[in-house]
C-alpha cells in the first residue's frame, strides 16, 4: 500500500509539473509551486526528483518512449503495406503526425500538456538543443531516410530544410495558441486536431515535392 501511495504521489507530481511547465515554461514555475499544487511537501518532490531541472527532464522523458514507439510503428506499418514501391510522401508524413492526433484525442489532458511542452522546448534556442536531440533525433532521422527514398534525387539540404518547416508548423499546432481561432473568427479551432493534420499532411507533402524535385535537365539556373 505504501509503495502504491508513493507512486501515486510521484505520478501526481509529474502530472502537475507537466501542466505548469507547459503553461509557464521552466523559469515561470518553482518546485514549491509544483509541490503545493500536487498537495505534497516540497521535500517529497525533492526526494523523488532532486532539483527542478531534474523534474523538468523527468516530465519531458516520461511520454517520449511511447510517442516514439507509436510513430515508429506507424512508419513501419505504412512501409509494409506499401510493398516494394515504398510509401508515398503523404503516407510518411501521415505516419509522423497521426500518432500525435491520436494521443491528443485520448481525453487524457496530460497529452495536451505534454505536447504543448514539446512545442515550448522545440521553439527554445536554449532548451531545444539540450533536450530534443537526445529523445527524438533518431526517430526523426528514420523518417527523413524514408522521405529520401520516396523522393529520389532530393538533396540532403532540401530534405532537412523541408523537415525544419514541418517541425515549425507542427510546433505551432502543438502549442494550441488559439491564434487561428481569432484570425478565422472561430471558423477554425486550434483544438480541432483532425482538421489540423488533415490540412498539414497534403500541405507539407506538396512542399517536400516542390522543393526536393530534381532540377529538370536543361532548365535555366535560378
Amino acid at each position: 500500500m505504501t509503495v502504491a501511495r508513493n507512486r501515486s504521489k510521484r505520478e501526481r507530481i509529474l502530472d502537475v509539473a507537466e501542466e505548469l511547465f507547459a503553461l509557464h515554461g521552466y523559469d515561470g514555475v518553482t518546485l514549491r509551486r509544483i509541490a503545493t499544487s500536487a498537495r505534497v511537501d516540497v521535500a517529497l518532490a525533492s526526494y523523488h526528483f532532486g532539483k527542478k531541472l531534474d523534474l523538468f527532464k523527468a516530465v519531458f522523458e516520461r511520454r517520449a518512449a511511447y510517442l516514439n514507439e507509436s510513430r515508429r510503428e506507424a512508419l513501419q506499418r505504412c512501409q509494409r503495406e506499401a510493398g516494394v514501391e515504398g510509401p508515398s510522401v503523404e503516407q510518411i508524413i501521415e505516419a509522423f503526425l497521426r500518432p500525435l492526433e491520436l494521443a491528443q484525442e485520448t481525453g487524457d489532458a496530460g497529452w495536451r500538456h505534454y505536447l504543448a511542452l514539446i512545442a515550448y522546448i522545440n521553439n527554445s534556442p536554449y532548451w531545444g538543443p539540450k533536450m530534443m536531440s537526445s529523445l527524438f533525433d533518431d526517430l526523426v532521422l528514420e523518417f527523413i531516410d524514408a522521405l529520401r527514398k520516396a523522393l529520389p534525387g532530393a538533396s540532403d539540404d532540401n530534405l532537412y530544410w523541408c523537415y525544419n518547416n514541418l517541425s515549425g508548423a507542427l510546433t505551432l499546432t502543438l502549442a494550441q495558441t488559439g491564434r487561428i481561432d481569432k484570425l478565422s473568427g472561430g471558423t477554425c479551432r486550434s483544438a480541432d486536431f483532425q482538421a489540423a493534420y488533415d490540412h498539414m499532411i497534403p500541405f507539407v507533402a506538396a512542399g517536400f515535392r516542390q522543393v526536393c524535385a530534381p532540377a529538370t535537365a536543361g532548365a535555366p539556373a535560378e
